[in-house]
């Protein structure tokens, strides 16, 4: 059976137009932190270099080994910076800070993934190899929608997200920001790209 976890995970499902607050399970992902804008960095070039060959090396060997196939999953990437502010209304790339990450399933143990760093490495060692964790994310309760068009887009639905829907539920914010593409954007044009965003949160405090 190849399970694709878009279908099969209620945190891979939103819409567009609609704000969603949802449970997301604690998941397990390959990361690569760095820092910069995300079009013009070597660093994030790199990371994503380093995180495709191990996805695939694991699914390979998860189906080889233990009889388990599944569909990768799309790229994902948590942003944050000192001020938020960076990411809405002062949008400025160059201070971001970011985790690139791709989710791998949760029988996948440390041994396979050290296995699978030590045979990309043997082959056209990725430059981000080093950098690279396996790492299990708890975020709990989040907010997250569908956003469709160019990334440069995001802005004012985030503003929306961060200072109208978060509070107005009495909620706040915790965590980081959290991206998942579900396009390629090498191959599909910017007006038409979708990607979740997420957000963290808990009850804001009283008073």
């Amino acid at each position: 059976m190849n399970t694709d976890f878009k279908r099969s995970l209620d945190a891979y499902q939103a819409r567009h137009g609609e704000l969603r607050i949802l449970d997301v399970p604690p998941l397990r992902y390959l990361m690569v932190d760095g820092h910069g804008d995300p079009n013009t960095a070597t660093d994030y070039a790199d990371a994503i270099g380093t995180l495709y060959p191990l996805a695939y090396k694991l699914k390979f060997a998860s189906k080889q080994e233990l009889g388990r196939d599944y569909v990768v999953p799309p790229l994902e990437a948590l942003w944050w910076a000192p001020d938020m502010e960076v990411f809405t209304s002062a949008r400025d790339k160059s201070k971001w800070r970011w985790t690139t990450m791709i989710m791998v399933p949760d029988w996948i143990g440390d041994d396979m993934f050290d296995d699978a760093v030590a045979k990309v490495a043997a082959k056209n060692r990725p430059a981000g190899l080093d950098r690279v964790r396996i790492e299990t994310l708890r975020e709990g309760t989040c907010v997250q929608t569908l956003h469709i068009g160019s990334y440069d887009d995001e802005a004012s639905v985030l503003a929306d997200l961060h200072h109208d829907f978060i509070p107005n539920a009495g909620l706040r914010m915790t965590g980081k920001h959290h991206e998942i593409y579900l396009s390629d954007a090498r191959k599909v044009p910017a007006p038409k790209l979708r990607t979740i965003l997420r957000q963290p949160v808990e009850p804001a405090a009283d008073g």
